[in-house]
């Protein structure tokens, strides 16, 4: 039997995908930013947006074995500063995909901001990332429901072009 595997390329893909999505209807509905919100101990949803561009920019940067950049210091006030954060992540992942002897099964130890410190192989932060983002999309798509915003698109996985 063969082995039915998603790519890391794929899944950076359908990451960006449903990243542009949500830029998109963020954008036309700007209001959207300002909404209460009460995951991941934040107040707002452009807080939960920049919470998912944290973690990508930082978890990106850790495994080019860059200092992360400052939590605080990463901007959330419109959907430009944020969108702009994740394509700057997703372009440092990119090239890590790209390069043919990464060392992806390698264990390096890494300090979180708020569960401490782990040991992880370097594959494992990459799609940590990944999904990381994907979850909160999903928890984000019930919140603005909750607000009366309708996003209009298939988030589902099966709907992604980069996947066949």
């Amino acid at each position: 039997m063969s082995d039915p595997s998603l790519s890391g390329t794929e899944v950076l893909q359908w990451v960006d995908e449903t990243s542009t999505q949500w830029f998109k209807f963020v954008a036309e509905n700007p209001a959207i930013l300002a909404l209460p919100c009460d995951i991941m101990n934040v107040e707002s949803v452009a807080q939960l947006m920049q919470h998912i561009i944290a973690v990508e920019l930082r978890f990106a940067e850790r495994l080019h074995g860059k200092e992360p950049s400052v939590y605080t210091d990463i901007l959330y006030g419109t959907v430009e500063e944020i969108a702009a954060t994740h394509r700057r992540a997703g372009a440092l992942f990119q090239e890590l995909l790209d390069l043919p002897d990464y060392p992806w099964n390698e264990e390096v130890d890494f300090v979180t901001r708020s569960a401490g410190t782990f040991r992880a192989s370097r594959r494992k932060l990459f799609f940590h990332a990944q999904l990381h983002a994907i979850r909160h999309y999903a928890q984000l798509a019930t919140l603005v429901r909750q607000h009366g915003y309708k996003p209009g698109w298939h988030m589902d996985i099966m709907a992604s072009p980069a996947l066949r």
